[in-house]
């Protein structure tokens, strides 16, 4: 058992600080007020090969784990880009699994070199409104017509659709009503977002402004055949694929903003004189700051078993799911005692910690809450009854 990066984790994680150390803390408080996607920064990474970090190196990927495309994630989020930076990356390197795994080779070959290459955004659409995590309940329905697919309904939460030119989307094809389990008669799509069918609705919202987060509405989209990944009517099974990474990459990610801030909150201590000395004498600010390192320590240690064990092959549910809830409440704790340390400062968008507050309260929220979490552990690892 080795707790310590490999030389090649260690240049990923270096490589990466390095590529965003260009996008410093201006940038982030240019588009923390005025919003707009990131281009310059999502360019930087996809000229620098990074977006494909672990896709397969057959479609221009790196072929790495989801360990290393962790380290990367966590190392943009602290490099003082946060989740603004995080989120802009974030759906290139897990949200494609399905396709990877799933679709057939004219698939892989058509969806995966362009996305990798940066050429192409995608959005993940499967949140529904009045539906949130119940997904079997969404209402979104593909109806079969010719040689394709008319798809009608809504989704909601759906980060990037401003600037993404292709949707996975998962929809029903076959009645709740007329399955013999709630997740069947689901099928996914990856296909064109076209503009023409889906009207794209930004919401506004509390924090990582430069990252949209959008409702869509469907009407009429067709989908050729052709851009159904794998059977009909087995779309959930195929979305879970997606589930365990994405839940490691948001505890990366947590990390990552929670060691940002932790750092600013140190150095502030060290350099703030009140009363004649440096407040970081005082053990009142000792004490949390040093808390908060511990926790974050402890998350990543479950982050990273997650991610080795995904990358074995092995279950990793509890684990992923673990490491999600720790990271959050870790990242979180950070960035409050971060904006705590700086007193009336931290309240001060220049010193940016309460930027980091606002946006570490996503990897709380998404992609499920942590009620969700320990309901999940209480039933699959306990063996507790199911409470909902």
């Amino acid at each position: 058992m080795d707790f310590m990066l490999s030389d090649d984790q260690q240049t990923i994680r270096d490589t990466i600080l390095k590529v965003a150390s260009d996008f410093d803390d201006d940038y982030w408080l240019e588009k923390d007020k005025n919003g707009g996607f990131p281009e310059d920064f999502y360019n930087a990474f996809a000229e620098a090969g990074w977006l494909g970090i672990a896709m397969p190196e057959k479609y221009g990927g790196a072929g790495l784990g989801i360990t290393e495309a962790s380290l990367m994630m966590q190392a943009v989020a602290e490099s003082g880009a946060g989740m603004s930076g995080a989120s802009a990356l974030h759906m290139n390197i897990f949200g494609l699994k399905p396709v990877e795994i799933f679709g057939n080779e004219e698939q892989r070959e058509r969806f995966l070199p362009p996305l990798i290459q940066g050429k192409e955004k995608a959005c993940f659409a499967v949140t529904e409104p009045n539906v949130g995590l119940d997904t079997t309940k969404l209402k979104t329905k593909a109806t079969p017509d010719g040689n394709g697919y008319v798809v009608n309904g809504s989704k909601i939460w759906i980060s990037t659709a401003q600037v993404a030119s292709k949707v996975l989307l998962l929809t029903r094809t076959t009645d709740i009503e007329d399955v013999k389990k709630p997740t069947e008669g689901l099928t996914l799509f990856y296909t064109d977002l076209d503009r023409d069918r889906i009207d794209v609705r930004e919401i506004d919202k509390m924090g990582r402004k430069a990252v949209d987060s959008n409702m869509l509405f469907i009407d009429g989209l067709k989908v050729p055949v052709e851009d159904r990944i794998g059977e009909e009517g087995m779309g959930f099974r195929y979305i879970l694929e997606g589930m365990n990474p994405e839940r490691i990459l948001i505890a990366a990610e947590a990390i990552g903003i929670g060691r940002v801030a932790l750092a600013r909150a140190t150095q502030y201590a060290k350099d703030r004189v009140v009363f004649g000395r440096q407040i970081g004498k005082n053990q009142g600010i000792q004490h949390p700051l040093a808390k908060c390192w511990a926790e974050l320590e402890a998350a990543n240690l479950m982050a990273m078993k997650a991610a080795s064990l995904f990358d074995a092959g092995q279950p990793c549910g509890a684990e992923a799911n673990a490491a999600k809830y720790l990271a959050a409440e870790a990242g979180f704790e950070a960035c409050q005692t971060a904006v705590m340390t700086h007193g009336g400062f931290g309240y001060a968008k220049e010193y940016q910690v309460e930027r980091y507050l606002r946006e570490v309260l996503v990897t709380r929220i998404a992609p499920i809450s942590p009620q969700l979490v320990l309901s999940y552990l209480a039933e699959r690892v306990l063996g507790l009854p199911k409470s909902y």
